[in-house]
């Protein structure tokens, strides 16, 4: 039995701007018909244009795709899929987007006036979202993270306390952004922080979970189960195949909700979004073999961060790993001769080991709570002994 949606109090209407709900979609040739003589999209009815493979099978690998032909406007079979993986009711619960970055950007159209309306973000965390606030013109809200010890959590009381004051306000905060697990914090937001801030009795808007690095982190730690087994309907779970499924180039993002924040969604999206040959690619992911062989990349992954944060360690110049090992990365902190952080230090041992080294990893000293930081991606065995053989001869120049 479906849960009793909540909040109460919380109504699309509130949430989702009145154009947007009035919007007639466009409807494309395929959301009516996708079978027999089909002589209504203006298709190349000869096929597709690309020669034959030579040599290379791989060449050949997507002719068979009927390339020609626009692809499913929904992908409704790739969507079973995944409701299969991640435990979702029903299709009309995902949206499928160009990466999560495109779920992101429409979540801003659907929600936020341009000029008047604001979001909350927590940094340190995924720059993407004040991106988006700035070529929508919206305002952003930032409540740091606590990162007292590193600990890279919400501070609840303060985000009810402003969304409750921006209620009252002529400018209200129409989307909330957590990232869980954190960019580049690598900590998993627990779940009742989450709930507190759904259940505001004053917050009409949106609460964004973005879960990219989900798959690293703790089993039961993903914020779909407060959707599909309680029925948060002011929540929305974004999620991608980049990370865990090492799906980067194919830019596959999920967004998780309501099936009436969805279908918003699927109604401002572009007309076919999702190309026919990464539908493919994720279906190839989300079956049998492929779901197998995730799990034993994630299993390689896992037990490669813990290996890569030990090494880490044992070198004099690092500090400490701040944050909690909950994503495919580590953020590991630079001390000086003092002792100290030395964020001077960690920025010119990530430029140096970058341009003479060719190994590349990321500074975030400048974010709040990151000094001195660097992020360093898990990657194969090999490279993890790379990066840290690299670091311990620059970090004792």
């Amino acid at each position: 039995m479906a849960p009793t949606p909540k909040p109460a109090h919380f109504t699309l209407d509130k949430a989702i701007r009145s154009n947007i709900l009035a919007l007639q979609p466009y409807r494309c040739a395929r959301d009516d018909y996708d079978e027999g003589i089909l002589l209504d999209a203006n298709e190349n009815a000869l096929g597709h244009a690309l020669p034959p493979p030579t040599t290379n099978p791989d060449e050949g690998a997507f002719d068979d795709l009927s390339l020609h032909r626009y692809p499913s406007p929904l992908h409704l079979d790739l969507k079973q899929q995944i409701c299969a993986f991640r435990n979702v009711p029903s299709p009309t619960n995902i949206f499928l987007g160009v990466g999560s970055d495109e779920a992101i950007d429409l979540l801003f159209r659907i929600a936020c006036i341009p000029g008047k309306d604001r979001v909350l973000v927590c940094p340190p965390t995924y720059g993407m979202y004040s991106v988006c606030a700035q070529i929508n013109d919206v305002e952003v809200v930032k409540l740091n993270l606590d990162v007292e010890g590193g600990a890279f959590r919400p501070k609840v009381d303060e985000i009810n306390a402003t969304l409750s004051a921006a209620a009252k306000s002529p400018n209200p905060i129409k989307l909330t952004f957590l990232c869980s697990p954190g960019n580049p914090t690598g900590t998993s937001i627990p779940l009742d922080d989450i709930r507190a801030v759904l259940a505001n009795p004053d917050y009409t808007g949106l609460v964004i979970v973005d879960e990219a690095y989900v798959d690293f982190g703790p089993e039961g730690s993903s914020a779909i189960r407060l959707l599909v087994e309680e029925g948060w309907s002011n929540l929305v779970v974004l999620q991608t195949l980049s990370k865990g499924f090492g799906l980067a180039a194919i830019r596959l993002g999920l967004a998780f909700s309501s099936p009436e924040i969805i279908q918003v969604l699927n109604n401002i999206k572009a007309p076919y979004n999702i190309s026919t040959p990464t539908a493919a690619l994720a279906k190839r992911a989300l079956s049998p073999s492929g779901l197998t062989l995730f799990r034993a990349n994630l299993s390689t992954l896992i037990a490669n961060r813990s290996t890569l944060s030990t090494a880490l360690l044992a070198l004099p110049s690092i500090l400490q790993i701040l944050g909690a090992p909950h994503a495919n990365f580590v953020l590991a902190q630079v001390g000086g001769k003092d002792g100290k952080p030395d964020n001077v230090k960690a920025q010119k041992v990530y430029e140096k080991m970058a341009r003479e080294d060719k190994v590349v990893v990321r500074f975030r000293g400048n974010e709040v709570g990151c000094e001195a930081c660097l992020r360093i991606t898990v990657g194969t065995k090999e490279e993890c002994e790379a990066v840290v053989e690299k670091l311990a001869k620059l970090l004792e120049e």
